[in-house]
């Protein structure tokens, strides 16, 4: 009996296509390739798959019972989690690809570097025609950093920015434990505490429910007038409206946000008028490099390989604690 794979992506090259036919060739599968102008088609395969190798809740919503493994493409897996029922098969594997500390990171350490060096304001300046160059600016080197979040993404950035010269860079977890990137790691219920005392917070976490609002206006309050705030993990995680009134008071020097909530942020918002405020359209992850992309499609191999021999998963995510 066939053991079938639906692959239903839209960065694959032919050169990622041949490393799974060949992981597939390794374990026993055959792989079923769809672009995301396919649907019906992938719909029509997925039917007598067995894995389902995709980022899409339309297509997960249409697989049948007999799927036992879901690999999603993306990191944040929050959508799935909170929707079970999305799963006819409750026992369904779910994975996910961290593979976007690498372009996160780079995103994060433009925005600082932006932010320090007065980048919104000095648009601002270009944008009257006027010719102001003396504002004051900071650096990484020999900065602190805050990092909320201390996973794949918030490892990353710190490793950057100790290799750009900040002087001590913390950071905050769930459990707390120490990784060497860190010069220290708190459990996050210390947050309080360190946030009168961070210079740049960089938020990194998931969208679960202890997460939600975890920068709210009181916590915001908590941070120094020249602090700044980089957002690269959940929309959520921010109350935003409060943001908007601490920058346009300056009660807050500046932030970066690259998610929002919701997401295409409405034309109405008062975030897109706040002041210091530098604002992407969730671009510092997706598949728009090709590092991420060669990373995705290995790590999916080497999870296959694990998969067919009844080994753990690497990307394993516990559906109940969102990650």
């Amino acid at each position: 009996m066939s053991r079938d794979i639906c692959i239903y992506q839209e960065f694959l090259t032919e050169a990622h296509k041949g490393q799974i036919q060949a992981a597939c060739q390794e374990t026993g599968f055959t792989p079923h390739f769809f672009t995301l102008d396919q649907f019906e088609e992938a719909k029509a395969c997925l039917q007598h798959c067995e894995v389902l190798y995709a980022h899409s809740a339309d297509l997960l919503r249409e697989a049948p019972a007999g799927l036992q493994w879901y690999c999603c493409s993306f990191a944040g897996v929050d959508l799935y989690c909170k929707h079970p029922e999305f799963f006819a098969n409750p026992d369904c594997l779910l994975t996910n690809s961290n593979v976007y500390g690498v372009t996160i990171a780079e995103h994060v350490v433009m925005v600082t570097l932006m932010l320090l060096r007065r980048m919104p304001e000095y648009i601002e300046v270009v944008r009257n025609h006027s010719w102001s160059n003396q504002l004051s600016i900071r650096s990484i080197r020999d900065n602190e950093f805050t990092i909320l979040g201390t996973g794949d993404i918030g490892r990353h950035v710190a490793e950057r920015m100790r290799g750009m010269g900040a002087a001590k860079i913390v950071g905050l977890s769930r459990s707390g434990r120490l990784h060497p990137a860190f010069d220290a790691v708190y459990p996050i219920s210390a947050l309080d505490q360190m946030l009168p005392q961070t210079k740049i917070l960089v938020m990194a976490l998931p969208s679960t429910p202890e997460t939600i609002h975890i920068l709210n206006r009181e916590r915001i309050a908590l941070l120094p007038a020249d602090a700044y705030v980089i957002n690269v993990g959940r929309g959520t995680a921010l109350d935003q409206a409060a943001l908007a009134e601490a920058l346009n008071t300056g009660k807050l020097a500046g932030a970066a946000l690259d998610v929002m909530d919701p997401e295409p942020l409405p034309r109405e918002d008062p975030l897109w008028d706040a002041r210091n405020l530098i604002l992407t359209p969730h671009v510092s992850g997706n598949m728009t490099l090709g590092y991420t992309c060669d990373r995705n499609v290995e790590l999916f191999c080497e999870d296959l390989k694990n998969y067919a021999a009844g080994r753990p998963l690497a990307g394993l995510v516990d559906r109940t604690r969102g990650y």
